[in-house]
């Protein structure tokens, strides 16, 4: 089995292999459309298949897999059979249920971790349920691509590292700064923002709440202006 992922050539029925040789694809082959996980899987595991994606900056995005068409009609047709059936319906439903019980558990146990970074006194009590509402409705969402979504950290520094990045963009003027493009800027300038963030969490924490004007936190969070 050819396990090498090709980058898209420049005609639909072409691919760029690593090394930079282009290839074209078999006549009976054709490109199965990415979207369908399971039916991807076994084409994939059925024998030769081109595995395509092409990378935009950081982000490398799935192009399909080029594949014998006997074999992906075949596969497709035994899955339709498969999803067809009143049981493969019932495990459907039983997986979707077991995915909802294990997104809210993770939800209430992000929003607890959020409280407990917050730590704000008790004087800030509500702002502070208010505020991990808003950084958990944020990212904790299936896909949303946030750092709430990483298992490489623990949930704690999860928490920690989606405050920041919630205040970042609500409560500093990050998204309109023209930074410079240099090498190593946006990072410092994140540096510097988020020990801003961290200050004024600290403030909260010592039960002052902001000073110095107006409340960013309480310009991002409105409903919670009469805790200022």
């Amino acid at each position: 089995m050819n396990a090498a992922t090709y980058a898209p050539g420049p005609s639909p029925d072409t691919v760029r292999a690593p090394d930079g040789t282009l290839l074209t694809a078999p006549a009976d082959w054709s490109l199965l459309p990415p979207g369908d996980a399971a039916l991807t899987r076994r084409v994939k595991a059925a024998g030769e298949h081109w595995v395509v994606a092409e990378k935009r900056g950081r982000k490398v995005f799935s192009r399909g897999v080029w594949a014998p068409a006997a074999t992906i009609a075949r596969i497709q047709a035994d899955l339709e059979a498969e999803r067809s059936t009143a049981s493969f319906a019932k495990r459907k439903v039983a997986d979707a249920e077991r995915r909802e019980k294990v997104q809210a558990e993770y939800v209430d146990d992000f929003h607890g971790a959020v409280v407990s970074f917050l730590a704000f006194h008790v004087a800030h009590a509500p702002l502070a349920q208010r505020f991990a509402a808003a950084v958990t409705n944020h990212a904790t969402p299936v896909g949303s691509g946030t750092v709430a979504r990483t298992k490489r950290i623990p949930v704690e520094q999860r928490a920690e590292a989606a405050v920041i990045a919630w205040m970042r963009h609500q409560t500093t003027a990050y998204d309109s700064m023209k930074i410079p493009r240099e090498k190593g800027k946006r990072r410092e300038v994140r540096r510097m923002l988020a020990q801003r963030s961290k200050e004024l969490l600290e403030q909260y924490r010592r039960g002052v709440g902001a000073s110095g004007g107006p409340c960013p936190l309480l310009q991002a969070l409105p409903v919670a202006s009469a805790e200022c």
